[in-house]
């Protein structure tokens, strides 16, 4: 059965970089789907059947894997979808909808056979502490699988047009660092969830990192040109000038401007089994 809670509007959301009741949210999210499900897809294959499982999507964006994972528990099995802001999230895909705060509110009852959170952790405070108590909610043999972009190494620029393309686009991710690391999120996380999987007791624990380039016009280019328009404001006040944004914005919708996606780092592990 498919239902969703509704937020308090008297509850504060947390600071979060990536504001997703901004008209150009919706379109990002997309973009982000478009850009990661794939693999994500691959990663969540590869643990093997999860007809009539439980399974929690943390952090579940616009639904896109929450729709997969109900595709594959089927009618026996159960997954919930859960965000700080439900509002991309469609009510109509077979799972549940729940508005949920990770760093104040009490998990969701387990025992879970799958938890996935994607571009979520490195977000919160306390995250090393959520990762051990999202640990203890699986059953016996259940997988945790956290994915994060790494931003240290963002984007090298291929191929452009001409070198001012490339200027422009150092300069934005110079910035877009900047900005991410204000909000208190954790850079180095991504390449932390490894061992701290292992120290929260679970096995098994294996790290994909996976890129590809991404050519002025692709998803993954237009997700870029997305960011912009989301954070324009304070991009602005970062240094950077509408004229420079624009042009940034142009090139990325050229296909011959060639940059390398955001390093996606996906960790699983699992509850030791019996």
């Amino acid at each position: 059965m498919t239902a969703a809670a509704q937020p308090d509007p008297a509850t504060p959301a947390p600071a979060y970089t990536f504001d997703n009741d901004d008209p150009a949210a919706a379109e990002r999210l997309r973009l982000s789907s478009a850009v990661l499900d794939g693999f994500t897809i691959s990663r969540l294959s590869s643990l093997g059947d999860l007809t009539g499982r439980r399974c929690l999507e943390l952090g579940a964006g616009n639904g896109s894997i929450a729709a997969w994972l109900a595709d594959q528990a089927g009618p026996s099995g159960q997954v919930l979808a859960t965000d700080i802001n439900i509002r991309h999230i469609p009510l109509d895909r077979g799972y549940t909808v729940v508005r949920h705060d990770l760093t104040c509110d009490p998990l969701p009852e387990g025992p879970w056979d799958l938890i996935h959170a994607r571009l979520v952790l490195r977000h919160l405070p306390g995250r090393h502490d959520i990762l051990r108590r999202l640990a203890a909610t699986l059953a016996l043999g259940g997988a945790l699988a956290i994915e994060e972009w790494d931003a240290y190494r963002a984007g090298l620029v291929l191929a452009a047009p001409e070198p001012e393309a490339a200027e422009l686009f150092y300069a934005y991710e110079t910035i877009i660092e900047q900005l991410v690391d204000a909000r208190a999120v954790d850079l180095d996380w991504p390449w932390q969830v490894h061992a701290a999987m292992a120290g929260a007791g679970l096995v098994d624990v294996d790290t994909a990192v996976y890129a590809r380039s991404w050519p002025g016009g692709s998803a993954g280019a237009l997700h870029q040109a997305a960011t912009i328009s989301l954070l324009r404001p304070r991009i602005l006040e970062a240094g950077m000038d509408g004229e420079q944004l624009d042009r940034l914005s142009g090139f990325l919708r050229d296909p011959r401007m060639v940059v390398r996606g955001l390093l996606t780092v996906s960790t699983v592990g699992r509850r030791p089994a019996p």
